[in-house]
């Protein structure tokens, strides 16, 4: 494989959607990997190490939920979820487990090719805002801008691409009150903006990573609003 070229790892079953996909990523200078049933999917993960995975939630003998959670443990690689699952329990359960973006069965290829950009945008980053801080601090969090590095108690905070983008609307918006709408929009791009369950999981997972039980919220939730950042 070309180094310059993005790694996506495909773990799907259907030949015909394998077929489909994987023409559409190659023609857009893509290197495409395809696991068939998900067993060899965290092997090829640790191998290759692509840029991200289209991960089908429903494979022969695999548990693609259970899969999805040991890639997230292992890698902080975008994971885009397919599945024919349409239940918000199902997408939520996937959020959950470390997806950062979810498709139903059947799906347009213009959606999911523009749905594999907006993930791989959060994972490079951008051209730094001049106005921007370099660091954030929050009691005994550190966020540091420009290098995409978060300490806690000065251990380092492992986040996804998807959990950084998130955190770097609410570090450089302090209290401001941050819709869903906006968020969401602004982390997922267009089209999201009433997915309100990607921000209320990924929310609390920061949450989960940043905040001590016994100490003050840095998320501040406003009843079917949305959030504020609080740095005091």
């Amino acid at each position: 494989m070309s180094s310059d070229r993005t790694r996506i790892l495909l773990v799907e079953d259907d030949q015909n959607i394998v077929d489909l996909v994987r023409a559409n990523l190659i023609a857009r200078d893509h290197d495409v990997t395809v696991s068939k049933d998900g067993s060899d999917a965290v092997r090829l993960l640790e191998d290759i190490r692509p840029d991200m995975v289209i991960l089908d939630l429903m494979l022969p003998g695999t548990d693609g939920f259970e899969l999805c959670r040991e890639m997230r443990e292992r890698s902080s690689v975008g994971i885009v979820v397919l599945s024919a699952r349409r239940g918000e329990t199902d997408k939520v359960r996937a959020l959950n487990l470390g997806a950062d973006d979810y498709m139903t069965k059947p799906f347009g290829i213009e959606e999911l090719l523009a749905r594999i950009h907006a993930t791989l945008r959060r994972s490079r980053p951008g051209a730094e805002d001049p106005e921007e801080p370099d660091v954030v601090t929050v009691g005994d969090v550190e966020i540091d801008l420009a290098s995409r590095g978060v300490t806690k108690g000065g251990e380092l905070v492992h986040l996804t691409p998807t959990e950084f983008a998130l955190l770097h609307e609410f570090a450089t918006n302090p209290g401001v009150l941050l819709t869903h709408a906006t968020l969401l929009r602004r982390v997922w791009g267009p089209g999201y903006e009433t997915q309100t369950e990607y921000t209320r999981v990924y929310v609390a997972r920061l949450r989960a990573k940043l905040e001590d039980s016994d100490g003050p919220p840095m998320f501040i939730t406003e009843p079917r609003l949305g959030y504020r950042f609080t740095t005091s």
